[in-house]
């Protein structure tokens, strides 16, 4: 099988390890990953602020630029939620028809496809999950997040206090309700701290950045990583 990664433009720009993880843990399993360059972003900001126009334009990118994979995979829950459900609806306000691959986030993949929770990974420290709203509430990915880090050699997984509950980013939000934002966080970060977990992970980036910038100025004291790094880990290190 033939998977095109997109790896969403905050993981290409601020976290390109998320994307090595995602490659490792795939090829781990035999597949073949390609990465297509011409790649950019999905849309999403411009659909949520109301561009619908330019959002459209990516969306027409996106098709051709992944046309020839036979699926892809994305470490971004907010980001394969656009394709799936964004992009249908942009289709029919901009009277467009362009034929999207199949789209699904790592863990769906990983599970529904793969048909595996143990992908080979060791990761021994007390880890506790944020689920975030675009997998919780778009994708519906359930409980297969927590299926594959209960796999983990080595992994204590901690349960989340208020787990469903948002971080408080929600894209352009954060910025244009700093306030609301700020105080979303604060209590999602003292819910982190209730678990006693050396790391907190979640499949958006975006997320964890919010909860990382929390946690350094409230001085939460817990280390933030995406699931693929965690999936990826052999050694039992924690990736810089």
């Amino acid at each position: 099988m033939r998977i095109g990664l997109f790896v969403a433009c905050l993981t290409d720009t601020l976290f390109p390890g998320t994307a090595r993880a995602t490659v490792r843990v795939l090829e781990r399993l035999g597949y073949e990953v390609v990465f297509p360059r011409e790649q950019t972003c999905c849309g999403q900001a411009h659909h949520t602020s109301g561009y619908r126009r330019e959002a459209a334009a990516l969306a027409a990118r996106f098709a051709s630029v992944f046309a020839r994979c036979d699926l892809v995979v994305t470490p971004s829950a907010s980001c394969a939620a656009m394709v799936r459900t964004g992009y249908p609806r942009l289709a029919e306000r901009e009277r467009r028809a362009e034929e999207v691959p199949r789209v699904l986030e790592l863990t769906e993949f990983l599970v529904d496809v793969a048909g595996v929770t143990d992908v080979g990974a060791t990761f021994p420290h007390r880890v506790t999950y944020h689920p975030t709203c675009q997998s919780l509430r778009a994708l519906k990915v359930g409980d297969r997040p927590l299926r594959l880090l209960r796999a983990v050699r080595g992994l204590e997984l901690a349960e989340l206090p208020a787990a469903e509950e948002c971080c408080g980013f929600g894209g352009t939000f954060a910025w244009k309700n700093a306030d609301t934002s700020v105080a979303i966080v604060a209590d999602k970060v003292r819910h982190i701290g209730e678990t006693g977990a050396e790391v907190v992970c979640a499949v958006d980036d975006a997320c964890l950045t919010q909860i990382s910038g929390a946690m350094s100025r409230l001085r939460g004291g817990v280390r933030t990583l995406h699931l693929a790094e965690i999936l990826a880990a052999d050694t039992g290190e924690v990736p810089r």
